[in-house]
Order: C-alpha cells, then sequence, then structure tokens
C-alpha cells in the first residue's frame, strides 16, 4: 500500500480506502469487523463512514454502521493507526428516512450530529468530518446539470463553516471536508475560510468512474490548483462495471438485486458503455472491476479510492486492484469508450 498526504492538513492517508455504508444492512457486525481486520492487514488506514449509513437508509438501521466500527475500534485499539472520516447528512429531499428532527448544516444541527456519531463510533474526535451534500439544492446525486432555483436557503455556506470551526477550535474534528459538492461549492468555502479565518476544507468526496467522470469537467482544475483532492466513491459504479449485471443478470444478494430503489447505473447507455469496458478489460485479460479501480486511482486529481465489498472476497480483489498499473493501450481503448458515451451515469 502507499500512502498520499492531504494537500493542506497533516492527514496521511492510504490511496485506498475502505467504505462501510454496507455495514448494518448487507453486512453483519461480525462481517464489518472481519473487513476491517482485513483491510488493516493489507495496510488500510482510511475508514470512511456517515452518520446516514447503511445504505438503504432505513429509521431501524440508521448509525449501526458507525456502531460496528466502533465496537470495532473498542475491541482491535487501533484508533491511533486509522485516519477515521464521517458525514453529516444534508437536508432530505425525496423519500429518505429522516435522521434527524431537523436536517439542516447550522449550529444546532452539526453539533448534534458529530456528538452523535462520535458516541457511537467510541472516538472522541473525528480525523475527517465531511458535509454529506450541501444544504442547498443543486446538481449532485445523478443530475449533470444545474437548475436554477428559487428556493430560500436559510442556512448559509458561511453559518455551516463557522459552525464547525467551534468543533475544531474544541479538538473534536481535525479537518473539514465537502462531498457530492460542486465547483462553485468548493470554491466558495475556500473564499470563505480565508476571509474570515476559518478552517480550509481539504478534501472532497464525489463519484467517480468509468461511466461517470464528470469530476473532471470542473472539479479537477479545483483539486489541482488548490489542493482540495478527491476521495473517489462508487467506482465500481455499485459493482456494474465488474459486469455481473450485463444481460439482464441479477446475481443474489447483490446490492441491485436486492434494493431496486438503486437505479443510477441502470440505463440504456451505461450498460452499453460497461459491456464494452468490460471487453477491453478481457482483451487485456484484465479484471473488469480492477481495471475500473485502478483507472480511478491513476488520475492525479484522486487521493483515495474507497472500496465498497459485501464479501471479504470482493474486498480482497478490490484490494489487488493496488497492483495494477493501466498501460498506455488500456488507457487508450478507455478514452476511445469514453468518447463514444462521455459520462452515461453522472
Amino acid at each position: 500500500m502507499n500512502y498520499h498526504r492531504i494537500p493542506h492538513s497533516n492527514l496521511e492517508i492510504s490511496q485506498l480506502g475502505l467504505g462501510t455504508m454496507t455495514f448494518g444492512e448487507q453486512n453483519s457486525e461480525a462481517d464489518a469487523h472481519q473487513q476491517l481486520d482485513y483491510a488493516r492487514e493489507r495496510g488500510i488506514t482510511l475508514i470512511d463512514t456517515a452518520e446516514m449509513y447503511p445504505v438503504p437508509p432505513r429509521p431501524e438501521t440508521q448509525g449501526l454502521t458507525e456502531s460496528y466500527i466502533g465496537s470495532w475500534l473498542k475491541k482491535s485499539g487501533q484508533r491511533d493507526k486509522i485516519v477515521l472520516a464521517s458525514k453529516i447528512a444534508g437536508p432530505v429531499r425525496g423519500n429518505d428516512a429522516s435522521i434527524r428532527p431537523q436536517q439542516a448544516l447550522d449550529r444546532k444541527n452539526i453539533r448534534i450530529a458529530l456528538e452523535a456519531s462520535l458516541k457511537r463510533l467510541n472516538t472522541d474526535y473525528l480525523d475527517l468530518y465531511q458535509l454529506h451534500w450541501p444544504q442547498r439544492p443543486t446538481n449532485c446525486f445523478g443530475r449533470l446539470g444545474y437548475q436554477y432555483s428559487e428556493e430560500n436557503v436559510p442556512v448559509t455556506l458561511l453559518d455551516t463553516l463557522e459552525a464547525l470551526s467551534e468543533h475544531v477550535r474544541a479538538g473534536k474534528i481535525r479537518y473539514i471536508g465537502v462531498s457530492n459538492e460542486t465547483p462553485w461549492g468548493v470554491m466558495r468555502y475556500l473564499h470563505l475560510a480565508e476571509k474570515h479565518d476559518l478552517p480550509r476544507i481539504v478534501s472532497i468526496q464525489n463519484p467517480y468512474s468509468l461511466v461517470n467522470r464528470s469530476f473532471e469537467i470542473g472539479l479537477a482544475e479545483v483539486s489541482q490548483f488548490e489542493g482540495v483532492e478527491l476521495l473517489a466513491y462508487s467506482s465500481l459504479a455499485f459493482g456494474t462495471l465488474s459486469g455481473k449485471y450485463l444481460q439482464g443478470k441479477r446475481p443474489e444478494k447483490a446490492r441491485n438485486t436486492l434494493f431496486s430503489r438503486f437505479t443510477r447505473y441502470n440505463g440504456e447507455y451505461t450498460e452499453q458503455a460497461i459491456a464494452q469496458y468490460v471487453e477491453l478489460a478481457q482483451a487485456h485479460q484484465l479484471d473488469p472491476a480492477q481495471m475500473a479501480l485502478a483507472y480511478v486511482r491513476q488520475q492525479p486529481f484522486v487521493a483515495s479510492t474507497l472500496l465498497g465489498a459485501t464479501t471479504l472476497e470482493q474486498l480482497q480483489q478490490n484490494i489487488d486492484s493496488f497492483e495494477l498499473t493501466l498501460s498506455e493501450e488500456v488507457l487508450a481503448g478507455i478514452e476511445a469508450i469514453h468518447r463514444r458515451f462521455p459520462n452515461p451515469a453522472p
């Protein structure tokens, strides 16, 4: 495993991180501990979670992911050996279950959410605390084009930043980051931090994969010149880039088989693109999932690629992708497919 220091911070993270959103839904507490033990054996130090997890969110399971990590931390005594990241949920739109009575990113709710996460995680501080999605309506979670809105946003970015700064000063948060954010949002947070002498965001956690390279359109440039690097999630596009769902297949216990709500990667053009990526991998004797993960890891703006797995075998194969460096021929083949199917699943 290689390690990378996030710019503008003292966080040294593994270039592959462990995503945990299946803990408490598809994975039991014993499964979770087994994955955490194995990840640490393979050199992974970045553990990413969220107050909302597991996914899909349900009132009966909300918070279990953090609780399972917390019980593992208590048992293993490895708190000082990992970089622990969690997230606070923004306002809910759609049918997601309520996490708190009010999910604003304001002083009151940040305090309530942070204290609850710390308690579940059996720790008194987080290395990285991220805003899971913006307070304002914007183009995230599958929406590529920005849509004008007359909605009044009661909590400003400055309000949020000032609230987070209180917990940074108190030592409960080492660094802050954003997730599912836009170029405007990142630049505005950086401007406000500099203007008001507030904590600087040091990372952004957005989706990035062979079928969703929208990060490159504006955020990659921000990453290069402002040092806000990507913690890439959904790099296997909910497992679809392994090819296991092609031709209508629905493997037993697989996420898209169990949960009908996950349609982000099920479009016609997405499936056509995935079929061609799988064919490219097989033509070069590569595992399609490992090729997809290696592509993400090799991008200069990616600080770490988050791996999510429901079985230990999947986690092992995903971590093994670290040994793979894609050839120029394979990279050229990927670009050719991308030109035919640009961002079919944003």
